[in-house]
This record gives structure tokens, C-alpha cells and sequence, in this order.
């Protein structure tokens, strides 16, 4: 009798001993799986925030084009010079309202990175910043200055088109 007392405790002991390694492997597994998901959502969410980022920044820039191709448009209308001054000068203003918007998105992007794409931003708003300053050359100079004014607008589309292409390009690497 005394062989199956110890055989009934050492068996009961076995079985618990097995039970806690098993509830101790079970809670390691969903603490890395918990850890996973964690780290799965966090990503995605960086993601989604950058993605975001990189459109508003894009819609900015796109506003500003529109008020740059209205530059030329307003060129070759025939009006008098005067209209021709004050529509610049409406353009001017526009341009300046829209820059604020612009530069609050560079510096989202700034935040959120990543630092290639941030500077690439950065490019975007200063090329607005010397498109804005050609289009006051025009307002003050006239038609000798629209080949400043072209050539400003036309490194802007390149920084915005280099920007587009990173961007893209970044939402498709892992993080």
C-alpha cells in the first residue's frame, strides 16, 4: 500500500508540475502574442498617420500649383495694366494665405518623419518660397520677370514630383 501512496502523489505531483508549465508557457505565448499585436497596431497606425501626412502635404501643394498656373494665365489675358496688377496682386495674397497651410504640413512631416522624406518636404516649401518671391518680382518688374517666375515654378514641380516619388516609395517599405 505504501508503493501506491507515493505512486498516487508522485503521479498528482507530476500532473500539477505539468499543469503550471503548461499555463506558464500558455501565459508566455499570449504575452508575445499580445506584445505582436501591440507592435502590429502601433505600425499601422504610424502608417496611416505618414500617409496622411504625405496627402495633405500633396493637396497643399496642389493648391498652390492651381495659383501658380493662374500666373500664367492672367500673362496673356489682354487687359489693361492696371487689372493686370491688381489681379497679381490678388494672386499675391492668395499664394500667401496658401503657404501657411503648406508649411503647417512640411511640418507635420518633419514630426513624423522619416527624416529623408522631411527634408524632401522642406525642398517643396522652399521652391513655394521663391515661386512666391518671383510672382512679387512680377507684381514689381513685369513681363521680364516671368522667366524667373517660370523657372521658380517649374523646380517646384520637381521638388513636389521627388517628394511624391519618396513618398510613395516609402509607404511601400516596411517601417
Amino acid at each position: 500500500m505504501d508503493s501506491a501512496v507515493w505512486v498516487a502523489a508522485l503521479t498528482g505531483g507530476t500532473a500539477v508540475l505539468a499543469g503550471w508549465v503548461t499555463t506558464l508557457g500558455n501565459v508566455r505565448a499570449a504575452r508575445v502574442q499580445a506584445e505582436e499585436s501591440a507592435r502590429a497596431q502601433q505600425v499601422g497606425r504610424v502608417r496611416e498617420l505618414r500617409r496622411e501626412a504625405y496627402l495633405e502635404l500633396m493637396r497643399r501643394s496642389h493648391e498652390m500649383s492651381e495659383l501658380y498656373w493662374k500666373v500664367g494665365e492672367v500673362r496673356y489675358e489682354p487687359t489693361d495694366p492696371a487689372s493686370f496688377l491688381t489681379r497679381i496682386q490678388q494672386l499675391r495674397v492668395e499664394a500667401r494665405e496658401a503657404y501657411d497651410p503648406l508649411m503647417h504640413s512640411v511640418r507635420v512631416i518633419a514630426l513624423e518623419g522619416p527624416d529623408r522624406l522631411a527634408e524632401l518636404a522642406k525642398a517643396v516649401l522652399a521652391a513655394a518660397a521663391l515661386t512666391n518671391g518671383s510672382l512679387a518680382e512680377v507684381h514689381r518688374s513685369g513681363a521680364g520677370a516671368f522667366a524667373r517666375f517660370d523657372a521658380a515654378m517649374e523646380a517646384y514641380g520637381l521638388s513636389l514630383a521627388a517628394f511624391v516619388e519618396a513618398a510613395r516609395d516609402a509607404m511601400n517599405e516596411p517601417l
